[in-house]
């Protein structure tokens, strides 16, 4: 069995975290300034003294410092001579990350690996709108759609946009109010940054199981610029610990966990959180445990937590809480009672008199059973306290062991391409479709003028043979008028006269 943390001391008792029970989870809380980051540095070198790689976030940039040897700090050694400790100074490998690709190795994930559930947190989106969003994976998945970047999820949702109707008739009802606010979001989370996190190459989960001479590799992700994006921040948290969940196999009981992961400024993944997102944080850290890793939650107070994520906690450090308004007091006394009672300690008026560096502490003994809370001062680290220079942290992003592996963006075909060739192809056809209509319309055109002149030439025509008719008709009329006139004429006269000639008149 590996050796148990010395995590905290007395002057009558140590207490320690055992291996074997650290992937039944803990946390860590009190309020600002009372020695929090001390406390899980120490435990973070206690488990990489041990072979076991650890995650956590450097909200500070102040857990740096454990890559180098501590000493030289006057207040540590006064109290590593309270405790009657001899202080063995060192350094602990370490690899940083950052979501911006600045302070360290980008950290990357793909849209599609995120997914609509926790993208839907990201934008902070309503049941409505995430089922837009949700249709919207649907309709990439149905038709082969890579979503690896920022990109892609936009041009996705324009297109869901363009054909809302098509699609609610296959997939349910798709909003242009709804595509709206999916797309405002997307923008907002493009201006803070969110583009970087988004896309490949995405990050490989066993890059943060590694060892270095035994020495488990401590992942520290620079989260001083996150941190002002608190959204983002902990919705990568709750991605990366989910991956973890589904990625692993089971493991069983293991004498020491493949993995710890820190959860620093907890609060922040359940503030507002829906219920949905609530149940499913507690089935990860429920179930977790068994693929060998650890969770350990860094809050101000138990109180941030939710009752039922609590409960799956056995290892717990409180630091010091102040009780200065009601609803302060209610927390202290919440806090008090999470503990198993010690009968000579008053813990709930305890947890106000702390000073820096103490904690109430309970640990999960060998057969699960937390132990009795007590009171303790922590055991100085062994890495520095404080942040590295930028020269340090240059050469330690420069000689760590995925140096060069994440700071090259790929950018394959995906849903943008495709949408891309699908919009010009459609353009094409639509452009086909009015260039033919036009010729049509031309042709059309051009056969109605002819007909108009065939009509007009017709019509020329019959009035020519009409006139032609005419005129003789009223010559031959005139000729037989005459012809009658004159026949009448002779028959009248000749009636009168008895048909005789003017010679026979003389």
């Amino acid at each position: 069995m590996s050796e148990p943390i010395l995590v905290a001391k007395n002057t009558e008792a140590e207490f320690f975290l055992l291996p074997q029970m650290a992937n039944r989870h803990g946390v860590i809380t009190g309020a600002t300034g009372t020695g929090k980051t001390v406390t899980l540095q120490k435990l973070a070198e206690g488990f990489s003294s041990r072979g076991v790689p650890v995650f956590m976030a450097d909200i500070k940039g102040d857990l740096t410092g454990v890559t180098q040897p501590g000493g030289g700090n006057a207040k540590i050694d006064a109290r590593n001579e309270l405790l009657g400790i001899t202080p063995a100074f060192e350094g602990f490998p370490a690899t940083i990350w950052d979501v911006f690709g600045k302070a360290g190795h980008p950290l990357r994930a793909t849209v599609s690996e995120m997914g609509p559930l926790l993208l839907s947190r990201l934008l902070q989106l309503n049941d409505t709108q995430e089922g837009v969003l949700s249709i919207a994976f649907k309709y990439a998945d149905d038709n082969g759609m890579l979503l690896l970047d920022l990109k892609d999820l936009q041009a996705l949702m324009t297109w869901v946009g363009q054909n809302a109707q098509e699609l609610t008739l296959k997939y349910g009802n798709v909003s242009a109010a709804s595509v709206g606010a999916i797309q405002r979001g997307l923008l907002q989370i493009d201006e803070q940054g969110g583009d970087n996190f988004f896309g490949e190459p995405a990050v490989k989960l066993e890059d943060f199981m590694q060892t270095v001479g035994g020495k488990g590799v401590l992942n520290l992700l620079a989260a001083d610029q996150l941190i002002n994006a608190p959204k983002l921040y902990s919705t990568f948290l709750l991605w990366l610990l989910s991956e973890l969940f589904e990625s692993l196999p089971e493991a069983g009981d293991l004498e020491k966990p493949k993995l710890v992961f820190f959860f620093d400024e907890a609060h922040l993944l359940f503030s507002d959180a829906p219920a949905a997102l609530v149940d499913k944080v507690e089935q990860v850290v429920r179930l977790i445990r068994s693929k060998g890793v650890g969770v350990y939650f860094v809050t101000q107070n138990p109180a941030d937590i939710p009752e039922k994520v609590l409960a799956q906690l056995g290892n717990r450090m409180q630091h010091a809480l102040r009780a200065y308004t009601p609803q302060e007091q209610k927390g202290v006394r919440a806090a008090a009672s999470s503990f198993r009672v010690n009968p000579k300690l008053d813990t709930e008026t305890v947890i106000t008199e702390l000073g820096v560096g103490e904690v109430l502490v309970s640990t999960l003994d060998e057969k699960g059973v937390p132990t009795m809370v007590d009171r303790a001062f922590v055991v100085p680290p062994s890495g520095q306290i404080g942040p590295i220079t930028p020269e340090q942290r240059a050469a330690l992003i420069a000689n760590s062991l995925v140096a060069g592996v994440y700071e090259n963006v790929l950018d394959r075909e995906s849903a943008y391409e495709m949408l891309q060739v699908a919009a010009d192809t459609r353009a094409a056809e639509q452009a086909a479709a009015a260039e033919a209509e036009m010729i049509a319309k031309q042709e059309e055109q051009i056969a109605k003028e002819e007909a108009k002149a065939t009509r007009t030439a017709s019509s020329r025509n019959d009035s020519l043979v009409e006139s032609v008719t005419k005129s003789v008709a009223r010559s031959a009329s005139s000729s037989i008028g005459r012809q009658v006139g004159n026949a009448i004429v002779r028959g009248v006269l000749g009636s009168i006269f008895g048909g005789k000639s003017k010679s026979s008149w003389f």
